[in-house]
C-alpha cells in the first residue's frame, strides 16, 4: 500500500537498446536459447507516467502507438501487477507511454516500458525495493528487461539476463533505420535455426563468449575497431524474412559506416558514424535511398531507466 503524501505522479524515461554483439547458441530445453551479447544502451527513450488509481491500465502515444497492446499482454502491464503481487500492493496504477524506440524493431521497446513500470510503481507505491530485488523481478519479466534498467554497456549471458558491466570508454555515433515493419522476435529465433539446420547459416558457436576484439575496442574507445567487430547471429535470420534489409545494409557501408548490423531481432538497422557530421551524411543517403521509414540520429551509451519531471500537457 502506498504511504500518504507519496508522490502521486511519476515519470521514468528508458532507453533502447542495441546488441553490438549477439551470439546465439542452439535451443535449450526451456525453448529460449544460450545467448552471448554485448548491449548497448541509446539515446531513444520512451516516457511512462504513472499515478494512482483503482486498477492496472495503460494508454500509448507516440510513432506505431497502435501497434502496442493495452491488454494484459503489454509487459509494463504486466510488470505492473508483478510488483504489486510480490509488494503486496493493492493499489492500482494508471500508466500513460510515449512510445520513441520502434516497436517490434529489435530494441528492446516492450523490454523497456516493463524496467520502466518497475521504476515507476516502485516509487509510486513506496514499495522500498532494492536494485537487486527490481532485476530479479525484471529477469522474470523477459530476457532484455534487466538490462534496461541498468544501461550504459554490458554483457549479458545466460538468456541475457545475467549482466556484467563491460569497460567502456567514449561516446558513440549511431544512425537507426527503421523499417516501418516489425518482424517477430520468435519467428526470428525459429528461423535461424532453420536456416542451420539447412546449413544456410553457420552452426551455434561452441564457444559462446564475446569477441575479444569488440570488448578490446570497447576499452580502448575506439570506433574504428568497435564498428569492425560488429556481429548479430539472428541477422541472417532476419535478411532471409525481410530481404530489403541487406539493402539498407549496403546503402549505410557504401557511405562509409564503420560498422552496420541488424539490431537485435530486428528489422530496425543501425550504423556507427564516425561522428556527427558523418552520421548525417549516413542519415541523408538512408532517407534519400526511400526503402526505410524513419531515421533518427543517437549517441551510446547512456544510463537506464530513471526518474524524470513528467510533461504536462
Amino acid at each position: 500500500m502506498s504511504t500518504p503524501g507519496a508522490t502521486n505522479l511519476i515519470t521514468v524515461r528508458v532507453p533502447a537498446k542495441v546488441n553490438l554483439e549477439l551470439r546465439v547458441g542452439p535451443p535449450r530445453e526451456d525453448g529460449f536459447h544460450e545467448l552471448a551479447t554485448v548491449f548497448h544502451a541509446v539515446a531513444l527513450f520512451d516516457d511512462l507516467t504513472v499515478e494512482l488509481a483503482d486498477d492496472v491500465s495503460i494508454v500509448v502515444d507516440g510513432p506505431e502507438a497502435e501497434l502496442v497492446p493495452t491488454d494484459g499482454t503489454n509487459l509494463a502491464v504486466r510488470a505492473a501487477h508483478l510488483l504489486a503481487e510480490r509488494a503486496g500492493v493493492t493499489d492500482g496504477v494508471r500508466m500513460h507511454l510515449v512510445k520513441g524506440i520502434p516497436v517490434a524493431g529489435g530494441m528492446a521497446g516492450g523490454s523497456a516500458d516493463a524496467a520502466a513500470a518497475l521504476v515507476a510503481c516502485d516509487h509510486l507505491w513506496n514499495t522500498g525495493l532494492d536494485r537487486e530485488e527490481l532485476h530479479a523481478l525484471a529477469a522474470e519479466l523477459g530476457s532484455d528487461v534487466p538490462f534496461a534498467l541498468l544501461g550504459g554497456t554490458a554483457i549479458g549471458t545466460g538468456r541475457g539476463e545475467v549482466l556484467s558491466p563491460a569497460l567502456a570508454r567514449g561516446e558513440y555515433h549511431w544512425v537507426v533505420a527503421m523499417a516501418g515493419r516489425g518482424l517477430s522476435t520468435p519467428e526470428v529465433y525459429r528461423e535461424i535455426d532453420r536456416l542451420r539446420d539447412a546449413g544456410q547459416a553457420p552452426e551455434p558457436p561452441t564457444d559462446l563468449s564475446v569477441s575479444p576484439q569488440l570488448m578490446q575496442a570497447l576499452r580502448a574507445g575506439d570506433a574504428d575497431g568497435l564498428g569492425a567487430a560488429l556481429s548479430n547471429d539472428l541477422q541472417a535470420a532476419a535478411v532471409s524474412l525481410d530481404p530489403a534489409l541487406e539493402r539498407t545494409l549496403s546503402i549505410g557501408r557504401k557511405v562509409g559506416a564503420l560498422g552496420a548490423l541488424v539490431s537485435g531481432s530486428g528489422p530496425t538497422v543501425v550504423f556507427l558514424a564516425r561522428d556527427n557530421g558523418h552520421a548525417l551524411d549516413i542519415a541523408v543517403a538512408l532517407t534519400a535511398s526511400g526503402g526505410v521509414s524513419e531515421v533518427r540520429r543517437t549517441i551510446g551509451p547512456v544510463g537506464g531507466a530513471r526518474l524524470v519531471e513528467p510533461v504536462r500537457g
